[in-house]
């Protein structure tokens, strides 16, 4: 028994309770159900690595492996589940589960020899070198080194998906608001990477076996996964349900071609630059293409095509463009705090403010403040 995996694997299986008990008792959503098919595959996955860990396969032989076709399900639950909470599909078709269910049936295939081939005590054997069979040992080798490539291959082209879903979603929101951290899920990037890596160090787990190599690092490879669950969890579970308007197929997908002429597009980046001028309509940070739609009396459909085809920019960065042009001046022009400075020109957060901030100039606020004067 190993004794410190076992605790964390423990500790990480109680942490995915929890989470369900919480998610359960949630609103009925898409996103809350497809959030806890993902905690199930999840619990499912840790109970395998416990009866590893804690020596119960020594009395269940038979549930040896039975966790990795479940495993290979982790992929396209994470997929579904990004497409529930920022695609504007509000049904995955049956097809989509179909396919799927692919990998599994490939993985269970793949075992089969293993499974059915092998009595428990020959399983059994399999764990001691000096009572197990080469041959024997051979093919159970080969039967998780095959899982594995199916597991990683069949989740990279899901994870690949997952992330074009996330793509898609932010692409849009900066085509129509001009605040978006609220909306963007960015964290569900950062955490489908960490899942990556995570199942990635599963794979390579492989080579001490096949080589003979040994991966001190691959030790901490529980504690990692650990953080990376209770990470995942609490976000996940403090994500708030989008709307409805918050979703949408990015404009520049819709828009296939050019429908305004060059002339008519210089009349709407004329009144789209005089509004800003004028009334500074980006000092509100709840603007929104919207907003602006009404404000000059154009369709968004051909503000969007202006933006992009003429102006060569998007909504977001087109308003916060003037958001920067205005702080920057009052940086230098007055003595305000650069907290204040940053709501009055209608950023209504701080880091977003400081990474468009640094991305114009090069500089912090405080930074381009002490230069300039």
């Amino acid at each position: 028994m190993d004794v410190l995996d076992t605790v964390i694997y423990s500790s990480m299986w109680g942490v995915i309770l929890l989470a369900l008990v919480q998610a359960v008792n949630k609103p009925k959503q898409p996103q809350t159900t497809y959030l806890i098919t993902l905690l199930v595959l999840l619990l499912i996955h840790v109970s395998g690595e416990l009866v590893i860990y804690t020596g119960a396969y020594q009395y269940f032989p038979a549930l040896v492996g039975m966790q990795m076709p479940i495993r290979i399900l982790l992929g396209p639950a994470l997929f579904f589940y990004a497409c529930a909470t920022m695609s504007p599909t509000l049904s995955i078709s049956k097809k989509s589960y179909a396919y799927a269910l692919i990998g599994p049936a490939i993985a269970v295939l793949v075992m089969l020899p293993f499974v059915v081939g092998f009595t428990s005590a020959e399983k059994l054997a399999l764990a001691d070198p000096a009572t197990r069979n080469p041959e024997h040992f051979k093919v159970a080798l080969y039967t998780c080194i095959a899982n594995m490539v199916v597991f990683m291959v069949f989740n990279a082209f899901y994870f690949i998906k997952a992330l074009q879903v996330h793509t898609r979603h932010r692409q849009q929101l900066m085509e129509r608001f001009a605040e978006i951290q609220s909306r963007s899920l960015d964290w569900f990037r950062i955490m489908l990477l960490m899942w990556g890596i995570v199942w990635l160090c599963y794979s390579l787990s492989y080579i001490p076996t096949l080589t003979g190599w040994r991966l001190p690092w691959l030790d901490l490879l529980p504690f990692f996964e650990a953080t990376v669950l209770l990470a995942f969890a609490q976000l996940a579970l403090n994500q708030p349900i989008l709307s409805k308007e918050d979703k949408g197929l990015p404009v520049s997908a819709q828009l296939r071609s050019a429908t305004l002429s060059q002339e008519k597009m210089d009349v709407i980046s004329g009144a789209l630059k005089n509004i800003m001028k004028e009334k500074q309509l980006f000092m509100d940070y709840e603007l929104s293409l919207n907003k602006l739609s009404k404000a000059i009396g154009v369709s968004e459909n051909h503000i969007s095509e202006t933006l992009s085809q003429s102006l060569e920019t998007n909504f977001f960065q087109f308003v916060n463009g003037y958001r920067i042009s205005e702080a920057k001046k009052r940086l230098v022009e007055t003595d305000k705090r650069v907290s204040t400075i940053q709501y009055e020109v209608g950023f209504n957060s701080k880091s977003t403010f400081n990474t468009a901030f640094k991305k114009s100039t090069g500089l912090t606020p405080s930074l381009y403040r002490k230069q300039a004067t």
